[in-house]
């Protein structure tokens, strides 16, 4: 089964939230990505998403966090995630965004693109942080658990998503990987750390460390990533995706390439192809050297309308295998759960 055409998911007020003139998650962010998107035409067929309701944020969220997000104000929420007065309802936004991509993606058969911000991944049930103030992705799945009976999210950011992680923690219908730098921001992930209770097992930890790049993500995907996704079998596959494991990023030190994020979706399209249907959605998470990101989206969007990705940072760093030992490390972990 082939994908259709991919669709994107955008809003012009995501570029309206700014957490300080200086900081790195920044509109320019955003605004890179769109207008590589524009010089390519893949922005005249866009959906606009409207902002989530309050009632299905409390499928993620407690309702004491949320009631103190709506009503906090101007503010720091942590020395790098600022609150201001519009703050609440662009997060919103954004998770619409991710929700509205998630289901068109289940209703359709197609894979969407949704260019949100602010991100998602490191808000938890009742905590914000790193840049992050709604869940976007955990909500979107919490929706699509409605009607499927299973959903994987795949999280390639350079930061591990602790808020996604602790939200599904012991949540047997949510597959949740996450490929990451240890050790760094938010410090949380290790192997180790595989789910709880029923949810043992579906929580897939992948902690790389700072060097690894396209043949260490290849291996962690052919030998881990691929065979569990395979036997979960989804109804539908999520993908938080951040640009800042690349090597360009100045936030961190893994070293993906652009090639190496195109052989990842590339994986990732395959596995929601023979799976389920083409039913993937991916929602923007990190990345904070525009350039690189929006060559990373750009491809993106071009593998899924079954485009040539056109990619220009293509050095590679990590030839040898750097993370080896990581994933023979989860392998060992996981094959209590999953065959391997």
């Amino acid at each position: 089964m082939r994908i259709a055409a991919s669709v994107l998911v955008y809003h012009p007020d995501y570029l309206k939230h700014e957490q300080s003139p200086w900081h790195v998650e920044s509109p320019k962010r955003l605004e890179a990505v769109i207008e590589k998107m524009e010089d390519l035409g893949y922005m005249s067929d866009v959906k606009r998403p409207e902002a989530i309701e309050m009632k299905d944020l409390e499928r993620v969220h407690t309702r004491e966090f949320l009631e103190y997000m709506e009503s906090r104000g101007e503010g720091p929420l942590d020395p790098d995630t600022t609150m201001h007065e519009e703050t609440w309802d662009i997060a919103r936004l954004a998770v619409g965004g991710t929700v509205l991509a998630a289901e068109s993606a289940v209703k359709e058969g197609t894979g969407y693109i949704a260019l949100v911000r602010p991100p998602g991944h490191h808000a938890g049930p009742d905590y914000p942080g790193g840049f992050c103030y709604l869940n976007n992705v955990a909500v979107a799945a919490h929706r699509l658990l409605d009607r499927l009976d299973r959903v994987a999210i795949l999280d390639f950011d350079v930061h591990h998503g602790n808020g996604t992680n602790d939200i599904f923690y012991r949540e047997p219908r949510v597959l949740y990987v996450s490929t990451h730098q240890y050790r760094i921001f938010p410090g949380t992930g290790p192997a180790e750390a595989i789910g709880e209770g029923v949810g043992e097992g579906f929580t897939v930890n992948i902690p790389f460390p700072s060097g690894c790049g396209d043949a260490s993500f290849h291996l962690a995907m052919k030998e881990v990533i691929s065979p569990i996704v395979k036997q979960f079998r989804p109804g539908a596959i999520l993908v938080s995706l951040g640009g800042d494991a690349h090597y360009a990023d100045p936030l961190a030190s893994l070293a993906l390439s652009s090639t190496g994020y195109v052989d990842m979706m590339s994986s990732t399209k395959k596995l929601a192809q023979e799976l389920c249907g083409g039913r993937i959605a991916v929602t923007l998470e990190g990345g904070y050297n525009p350039p690189a990101l929006a060559e990373v989206f750009a491809a993106t969007e071009a593998l899924f309308r079954g485009d040539k990705p056109a990619v220009e940072l293509t050095e590679v760093r990590d030839a040898e295998c750097i993370g080896r030992p990581v994933v023979q490390r989860v392998k060992e972990i996981q094959r209590r759960h999953w065959d391997l």
